[in-house]
């Protein structure tokens, strides 16, 4: 595990770790979140059908971490919304069917109460959780050339961000699957995050191979653009059949534009804030 700073405080106060594609377990203001748990060992399962690249199974990594020792010390899990790479088989049976879980809407929260999971809340606009505020945030899970294909909108369904806030706390936002969308912007204006975690593993649907439903690298320069003086943290690579986007791409990418406030972790590693 390699641990990064971010910030002149010599002892930081939260973390970021990445375990793989979108889940990270986050230590906020004394308060340990799991982020859109995917716990299934390598290989697991067919890769997404209607999706480039289909015949790989996923997740295509590792976790680098047990399971035990990932749900250790978790006080709550934010669901994002519930593809599988984001809310697993392995996760639903792995997660303590009382831990406090935050869900994007009611359709999530009835899909989680039929598995078991009772201490289930939804994020209207915002709440409160041990003195941590999370703040839901919009976005589109790709174009609306594909939402207007009614199977493959009804597939995509929604997914939302959430913005981490506490006082004396960099805030933190978590884009969540979606595309670059004025809710986006919308956010990165109301709570001006200092912190920036984005889900840029361009992955496709077929019949779509020109565009992406999540973000890639144009987006992590836009960001970059836009906030410069907040650090983007890049995930949501490597790990699932139809990113297009690799992690070592991104990097050189990076590198080559002068971004200066972007870095692509490595699963297992910890960036401190």
């Amino acid at each position: 595990m390699v641990a990064l700073f971010f910030g002149l405080n010599l002892v930081a106060n939260d973390s970021f770790t990445h375990i793989r594609n979108a889940t990270a377990k986050i230590n906020y203001a004394g308060v340990t979140f799991l982020l859109d748990p995917y716990l299934a060992p390598k290989d697991a399962y067919e890769g997404f059908v209607g999706t480039v690249n289909s015949h790989l199974r996923n997740p295509r990594l590792h976790l680098p971490f047990s399971t035990d020792e990932i749900l250790k010390g978790v006080d709550a899990v934010v669901v994002t919304h519930t593809h599988d790479d984001h809310w697993d088989k392995a996760a639903q049976e792995l997660i303590p069917k009382d831990m406090p879980i935050f869900v994007q809407h009611s359709e999530d929260k009835k899909l989680l109460k039929t598995q078991g999971f009772k201490n289930i809340t939804i994020i209207f606009e915002s709440v409160n959780f041990k003195g941590v505020e999370l703040h839901k945030t919009g976005g589109a899970h790709g174009s609306t050339q594909m939402y207007a294909n009614a199977g493959l909108g009804e597939l995509l369904g929604d997914a939302m961000g959430v913005v981490f806030k506490a006082d004396t706390h960099k805030s933190l936002y978590v884009v969540g699957d979606t595309i670059w969308t004025a809710d986006v912007n919308k956010a990165f204006i109301k709570h001006k995050p200092e912190i920036i975690v984005l889900n840029t593993g361009y992955a496709q649907v077929l019949g779509f191979e020109n565009e992406s439903i999540i973000m890639g690298k144009n987006d992590v320069k836009m960001a970059s653009e836009l906030m410069p003086n907040s650090l983007i943290i890049s995930v949501h690579m490597d790990a699932v059949n139809h990113a297009m986007l690799s992690r070592d791409e991104l990097r050189e990418f990076i590198k080559t534009e002068s971004i200066k406030n972007a870095i692509v972790p490595n699963d297992g590693d910890k960036i401190e804030f």
